[in-house]
């Protein structure tokens, strides 16, 4: 809190300084103010002071003189760590009834982030409100408010706050803050709602794609009810492809998932990235890794050499779309595409939703938009939907 409570000061300051030089005051009061705001702006808060108390010795004070007295008297105390003075001038200041709207919402602010200074949390909220009640909706006030509410434990309070200052900006065609997301996701994650704490880290990816958010999202989603282990190696895909496939279990586990489902050339080429970024190929499991890479280079040769006859072979609709995601792995991305169609046009998959998904990441190597748009358009609850949206906000991002 102790940077917004200086910059807190330094707004409130500013205003204070530029009235000095506006409002019409005696020399004894108006010189010495001046040189108050001088030594603030110098960084030395107590001397400030005690050009404001000089200031104050000076008789038969008009309102205007005694409203720049106590806002500068705020604001040097307030720089100064004497938050009580500070509290006790603001206070003042804000009871002269000389203060703009704009001003009372200044003052307001400032008193909010003194209280909470004051550990008083209960006058720091009141202050708060009035703030936002004239219209004050700063950063810095936001982040006051969400430290309010987590210190008194009122994770609701901040999950609600958040979550309507998200709906707004996404009515109103605009981001939502990263800031706002980040409360929403903790937020729920305190109050143990994890599907709505899924909900929001995928927002935060979709919005502000940082790899710790995608580890934050990727490291919960097969936690989610009914969530299937046939899409463990699109986890892991998706780690690779977001920077957080870092472990040799996870390279190795990957690839032997993509030989396993017939993706050869997938499994040589995750082998060949984890030894190329030093993960696969060092230490006492080296000799292991290579005969994972031998074993792929010879599944690949294999696989190639098998593929006509598989095509030839594939007659229903899950053959069909079997042969044409093998295609689109090695490469023939227009026959496995024709494949995955007329594989699904047959009807009666096992598994239809997991075929549209295949479909739409090959369409991905070849027409973007028309790739997010089957992606998009993936139903079910077994987490093929989940893997399809993720997919595709990470394309829509590249």
């Amino acid at each position: 809190m102790t940077k917004l409570r200086h910059l807190a000061a330094a707004l409130l300051l500013a205003g204070s300084l530029t009235s000095v030089h506006a409002q019409s005051l005696r020399p004894e009061v108006g010189k010495p103010l001046q040189q108050a705001g001088d030594l603030l702006r110098a960084g030395k808060a107590k001397e400030a002071l005690a050009k404001v108390n000089e200031a104050d010795r000076a008789g038969n004070k008009t309102p205007a003189e005694t409203l720049m007295i106590e806002r500068m008297r705020g604001a040097a105390a307030q720089r100064a760590g004497d938050n009580a003075t500070a509290a006790k001038a603001f206070e003042a200041a804000f009871a002269t009834g000389k203060l703009s709207a704009a001003e009372q919402s200044q003052v307001a602010e400032s008193l909010a982030f003194t209280y909470s200074q004051l550990k008083d949390n209960a006058k720091a909220s009141q202050w708060l409100q009035k703030a936002q009640s004239l219209g004050n909706n700063s950063a810095q006030l936001k982040q006051l408010a969400a430290y309010l509410q987590a210190a008194g434990g009122d994770y609701s309070a901040i999950a609600k706050s958040a979550a309507a200052a998200v709906a707004a900006a996404e009515q109103a065609g605009k981001k939502p803050d990263e800031g706002d997301l980040l409360r929403l996701a903790d937020a729920y994650q305190r109050t143990h709602n994890a599907t709505a704490e899924y909900a929001a880290l995928e927002k935060l990816v979709a919005n502000y794609p940082k790899k710790d958010y995608w580890a934050a999202l990727l490291g919960r989603i097969q936690r989610k009810p009914g969530f299937s282990d046939r899409f463990a190696v699109d986890v892991l895909r998706l780690k690779l492809a977001t920077g957080n496939l870092t472990s040799a279990d996870e390279y190795m586990e990957l690839a032997q998932l993509a030989l396993q489902a017939g993706y050869a050339s997938e499994g040589k080429a995750v082998v060949d990235k984890g030894m190329a970024a030093g993960v696969l190929g060092v230490g006492s499991e080296a000799a292991r890794h290579k005969r994972l890479l031998d074993l792929a280079v010879k599944q690949e040769q294999e696989g190639k050499a098998h593929l006509a006859q598989e095509v030839e072979q594939a007659r229903d609709g899950n053959a069909l779309v079997q042969v044409g995601a093998q295609l689109v792995s090695y490469g023939q991305v227009d026959q496995g595409i024709d494949l995955l169609e007329k594989g699904i046009a047959k009807d009666q998959l096992r598994k239809p939703a997991d075929a549209k998904l295949r479909l739409g990441l090959a369409q991905l190597k070849k027409n973007k938009a028309k790739g997010l748009q089957t992606l998009r358009s993936v139903q079910g609850t077994d987490g093929v939907a989940d893997i399809a949206r993720l997919y595709a906000i990470l394309a829509s991002q590249s």
